[in-house]
């Protein structure tokens, strides 16, 4: 029987931690993506940037696009390659997009990418319903931040 592949042997995983701090992030969601050959090949190389990219709801027909996420070109695919910024379909169940495009219509929130990985072979990305923070909030984000780490030095002089 083969064996599985360990997992710290597959693919990188691309996340978005600028989103974790400008956006209160409200619900998540995993989707599929649709991707070309050049750019699976560009993701499995970390070429990718998901920090300007931002998913649009279309209404009519239901539909979620993945814009502005910089998938690096293929150098060996030459001139068969992709666009770095073009839109990309995501993948997801009727009820899944309608529940975020309910979440969308309130006012201030919007749909980001936080993660893109491979699972069982397959690219999947993770977006968030978000909010947007102001600069109190993220303030207090970053001093929450430098008290937990303070406890956990604290408690690994302890030990």
């Amino acid at each position: 029987m083969a064996k599985k592949k360990d997992e710290s042997t597959q693919s990188p995983t691309i996340e978005n931690r600028r989103a974790r701090f400008d956006y209160h992030i409200e619900d998540t969601l995993e989707c599929g993506i649709a991707l070309m050959g050049s750019e699976i090949k560009s993701v499995r190389a970390s070429q990718v940037s998901l920090n300007e990219g931002y998913v649009h709801v279309g209404r009519m027909p239901l539909s979620l696009t993945l814009l502005n996420v910089n998938i690096g070109e293929y150098a060996p695919a030459g001139a068969l390659g992709h666009r770095p910024l073009r839109a990309r379909t995501l993948l997801a169940h009727r009820r899944e997009m309608l529940k975020i495009a309910r979440a969308t219509e309130r006012k201030g929130m919007t749909v980001v990418p936080l993660k893109l990985y491979f699972k069982d072979g397959w690219a999947k990305i993770l977006i968030g319903v978000a909010k947007g923070k102001d600069k109190a909030d993220k303030r207090r984000s970053i001093g929450e931040r430098e008290v937990k780490r303070d406890i956990d030095r604290a408690m690994s002089r302890r030990r």
